[in-house]
């Protein structure tokens, strides 16, 4: 299969909207990073299907159901509560994923055999075009391959799915960086499953806020998640990732030791100038956010082993990236 990198635009929409109602996956570009998407009304699954298929990615982790708008969602859910369509006035489009119970149009192939089913609004002007275009819901999980570092432009796309499907909308680099933040409802509070791009403080500001214990403790093995990237290693290079707990010149002088003896070790810290060893993550955590999943490609295209990164700040968007190390890192700390 020829895989072709398209350039957004009307042309490019309607050519995916056609693939898309005909079955086939697409990747597209949406604010958080690219997904690879399928007809989600499809009864017989064939495009979801497929995109398991080509991503290698376990039929037990559920995939976002991407709208237009809530006219789309109404149909795909039994209940909406008041909470969810406060959150969603303020933070639709965005980086805000909502669980709701389903209703009998969305397959257990997509839900992961739940009974309950994941929805975002992107505010991405491509991929809400898309959607608008096909007139259809897209079911789309990040387009990398599972397990890797998720692809935040169409270049690192194509790296992982070229000959697996046949088009790439081309929408630019995502501006957020990680995956979407996934809350569902619980006795009346919101509970944070998967931070992201919408922060707790930004939601506490709509209820009580409690921050699921899987965002930063590895859920006990064979245990039922209701989101993605809950239970699977995620987002990892070829290189071993540790995250150092330790910052600034401490976390400086520990890298340097330890590639002394060490080759083939790159290290990832905050606002660092220096050349050699050292990679900038960027100084805050928005900018952080924006540039993991790009360093962590850059360290397999630079060779190397041992990937050291400067433990994040665990506040705002910097808790999404600390979930993301921990994953890519297989929960692997080292105390300085």
């Amino acid at each position: 299969m020829t895989t072709r990198i398209e350039k957004f635009s009307r042309e490019s929409v309607a050519e995916a909207a056609e693939l898309l109602a005909n079955r086939r996956v697409v990747a597209i570009p949406t604010e958080t990073v690219y997904g690879l998407a399928a007809n989600a009304l499809d009864k017989e699954m064939w495009g979801v299907r497929e995109i398991f298929r080509v991503k290698g990615r376990p039929q037990d982790n559920p995939l976002i159901v991407h709208v237009s708008g809530m006219k789309m969602l109404r149909p795909l859910v039994t209940e909406i509560p008041d909470i969810a369509l406060r959150l969603a006035e303020r933070f639709w489009g965005g980086p805000l994923t909502m669980i709701f119970p389903k209703s009998a149009l969305v397959s257990d192939v997509i839900s992961g055999g739940l009974d309950t089913v994941a929805v975002r609004m992107p505010a991405s002007e491509a991929a809400l075009e898309i959607i608008k275009k096909c007139g259809f819901p897209l079911a789309a999980p990040s387009a990398n391959l599972s397990g890797k570092p998720s692809p935040t432009t169409a270049a690192h796309v194509y790296e992982d799915m070229n000959g697996k499907i046949p088009l790439i909308i081309d929408g630019g680099e995502c501006n957020v960086g990680v995956e979407s933040t996934v809350v569902c409802f619980k006795d009346g509070k919101i509970r944070v499953l998967r931070p992201g791009g919408i922060t707790a403080e930004a939601l506490s500001e709509y209820g009580e806020v409690e921050v699921d214990k899987a965002v930063t403790v590895q859920p006990d093995k064979g245990e039922k998640v209701l989101s993605p990237g809950m239970k699977y290693k995620h987002y990892s290079p070829k290189a071993d990732v540790y995250i150092v707990n330790a910052h600034g010149e401490d976390f400086r002088q520990y890298c340097l030791k330890r590639a002394r003896y060490e080759n083939d070790l790159l290290a990832l810290g905050a606002g660092v100038r220096e050349e050699g060893i050292f990679l900038d993550c960027g100084g805050s955590p928005e900018l952080q956010a924006r540039r993991l999943f790009s360093l962590l490609r850059r360290a397999d295209e630079l060779g190397a082993k041992t990937v050291l990164v400067e433990m994040p700040q665990k506040g705002g968007v910097g808790l999404a990236v600390y979930n993301r190390l921990l994953r890519a890192a297989a929960f692997r700390i080292i105390e300085v």
